[in-house]
């Protein structure tokens, strides 16, 4: 999010989550991981085979959140002049997984994610996450927390 002390991605989850299904229906990927904050988020994501076209998804996901909206908030002049909204920082940051370790050390920052912030004590009380789906297939359990400074190196934003 542009602006860092919103709160609109999980006050407006559900909205967030029909951007994600109406981008999905268009252009298809699987989501690996994911963790929505209060003002930004992190997906892993695998796109179909011949197609790296990431910048679509996330250009649909966002003008789709956007809209659905109601336009209150201020607009610098910048981006009254391209007709943006001031919700979304214009970029993303795009990674490509190199190998296992690597996805596996970018799906714990993702679900580390919720604590580092301070946002939870425990990662399972977070309630927007892929956490949850990696411990009801056995893959993590309950209690997982991570190390936070482990979890920092090589993953995420820097």
């Amino acid at each position: 999010m542009a602006d860092r002390g919103s709160r609109l991605l999980t006050e407006r989850i559900d909205l967030l989550r029909a951007s994600f299904r109406a981008c999905m229906t268009r252009h298809p990927w699987s989501i690996d991981a994911i963790v929505v904050l209060p003002d930004h988020l992190h997906a892993l994501c695998t796109l179909p085979p011949g197609d790296a076209n990431y910048a679509l998804r996330w250009r649909q996901i966002k003008s789709g959140f956007s809209r659905a909206l109601p336009s209150c908030e201020t607009r610098l002049s910048s981006r009254l002049s391209k007709g943006e909204r001031g919700i979304w920082q214009r970029r993303f940051w795009e990674h490509r997984i190199r190998d296992d370790d690597d996805f596996a050390r970018h799906v714990d920052y993702i679900h580390h994610n919720p604590r580092k912030h301070g946002h939870v004590e425990r990662v399972a009380d977070w309630p927007w996450s892929s956490f949850h789906r990696y411990v009801k297939a056995g893959i993590l359990p309950v209690d997982w927390a991570g190390n936070g400074d482990d979890l920092s190196l090589g993953a995420g934003e820097r």
